[in-house]
């Protein structure tokens, strides 16, 4: 039984020992039949003794867990771990042998309890694991890989600078039913959010070749700020990623604790303007926390005071000077900036004081025929209830009505405005069209007279009209 380790560095083939670690091995072929231990970064490595791998985000993640076995991923945190024998004839003898990781129970020192991270030894005769790691497997390709890993450059903690990970993993060999609520993938799954931020070099990365551990350390370094940074930057903290401290702020520390910021203003004012100096206490209590920053008005007077109060006595204590790297004040400038900007749009969510919607037109000021108190509604029933002497639309409770005109007018004022208009042209071009002739002083009478009829119409029914459309 035997399984493929696809690494960033090559394969590793591992033939598992069933018959001797048998809950081991299941455990192990069944997380790799998951694509459990798809990009796991190998950490933990020590120059020829092991390297140690297995959890997905590796132990640096806040997030990590330290792995769980199938039975925790199927049954819930309680199964995280599960109790492994180790088996006493078997002994870390040989370059390559795997094993699980163990730690002693909680109720039981004597009982070794193994999750999902295992180890593989990269030397021989290597007793001091015995007792503590549950051997279940052996290298039987891909050597010159372990080789390449004794080899990696590590920092003080063991972590390889460029990453080391497990790319993918194949079961060759499988004897074990899987338990209930196993799925397998279809596909490799893709690195999760909280995988990608474990990056320190990427394992893909070409670097070059003459390289050495410092300048790989520094540069691992480099890379670590910069993402701090853009986090920062993302929640908000800072304007953005390469802000630039200020060069005319001095940062002192080492102060007594009864130097005030009187006293250092005082001192450091003999080199230029102090724009500002201010000592840092403590919130709650008000003591001094020993450190100050002072701000002057120009660089070069800040340059002077760094060269010139370096190890200066101050109430009996030596100070240390330094250019100062923090961007705090830079930083709330800004975000005060923003929030005033913000405020005076109207909040991050448009204009505070938007208008409601209205649901009918109103006047700035009442119109002549309206009451004050009326609600300028589509309908406004109060008009139909007003009495005889309030005033009214021009026509309105009218006594002296003739049933013919009214019926005309009622059909007239039955079309729409623009009915009515087009109805009017219509009219218009067929007067004009009409060829002079006899009788026509007595058409222009009759014109005449129809027209003052038609425009009183007309302005009648635009009162009503206007009562009608004009707040709608």
């Amino acid at each position: 039984m035997s399984a493929l380790l696809e690494t960033s560095l090559g394969d590793i083939v591992i033939d598992l020992l069933v018959d001797e670690s048998p809950k081991a091995c299941e455990n192990f072929l069944k997380l790799c039949k998951i694509k459990y231990y798809n990009f796991a970064p190998v950490h933990s490595v020590q120059k020829d003794f092991s390297f140690q791998t297995g959890d997905p985000l590796g132990p640096d993640a806040p997030e990590s867990d330290g792995g769980s076995s199938i039975w925790g991923l199927l049954g819930g945190p309680s199964k995280r771990t599960f109790p492994i024998e180790l088996p006493p004839k078997m002994k870390h003898l040989e370059r390559g042998t795997v094993s699980m990781a163990t730690v002693p129970a909680a109720n039981d020192p004597d009982q070794r309890m193994a999750g999902s991270q295992f180890l593989i030894t990269l030397g021989d005769n290597l007793d001091y694991l015995d007792g503590k790691a549950a051997i279940f497997g052996k290298v039987v390709e891909g050597f010159d890989v372990l080789e390449k890993i004794n080899e990696s450059f590590i920092d003080d903690r063991g972590r390889p600078l460029k990453d080391i990970r497990i790319r993918h993993t194949v079961v060759l060999d499988d004897p074990f039913a899987d338990p209930a609520g196993l799925v397998e993938p279809p596909e490799s799954p893709v690195p999760s959010k909280a995988q990608l931020a474990t990056v320190r070099i990427a394992d893909d990365e070409e670097l070059d070749d003459d390289m050495d551990e410092a300048a790989m350390e520094k540069l691992r370094r480099e890379r670590e700020a910069r993402a701090q940074a853009l986090t920062l930057e993302m929640v908000g903290d800072l304007p953005f990623a390469d802000v630039k401290p200020p060069e005319n702020v001095l940062f002192v520390c080492k102060l007594n604790p009864v130097t005030q910021d009187e006293d250092l203003q005082l001192i450091f004012s003999r080199f230029g303007t102090i724009l500002s100096c201010e000592v840092i206490r403590d919130k709650r209590t008000g003591d001094s926390l020993q450190y100050a920053f002072i701000e002057f008005e120009n660089q070069k007077d800040c340059e002077q005071a760094y060269f010139k109060m370096q190890g200066v006595l101050i109430d009996d204590h030596r100070i240390h000077v330094d250019f100062s790297q923090s961007v705090s004040k830079l930083s709330d400038s800004w975000r005060n900036a923003t929030i005033t900007k913000r405020q005076q749009r109207g909040g991050f969510g448009g204009v505070a004081d938007l208008e409601e919607k209205r649901q009918y037109r109103a006047f700035e000021t009442p119109r002549a025929n309206e009451k004050d108190d009326a609600y300028n509604m589509v309908f406004d029933r109060s008009r139909k209830d007003r009495p005889a002497g309030s005033s009214a639309p021009r026509g309105a409770g009218r006594s002296d009505h003739n049933p013919r005109t009214d019926s005309r007018r009622d059909r007239r004022n039955s079309r729409s405005p623009r009915a009515r208009d087009t109805h009017q042209a219509r009219f218009r071009h067929r007067e004009s069209s009409r060829s002079p002739g006899r009788g026509d002083s007595r058409r222009d009478r009759d014109r005449g007279r129809y027209r003052d009829a038609r425009d009183r119409d007309r302005d009648r029914d635009r009162g009503r009209r206007d009562d009608r459309y004009v707040r709608r």
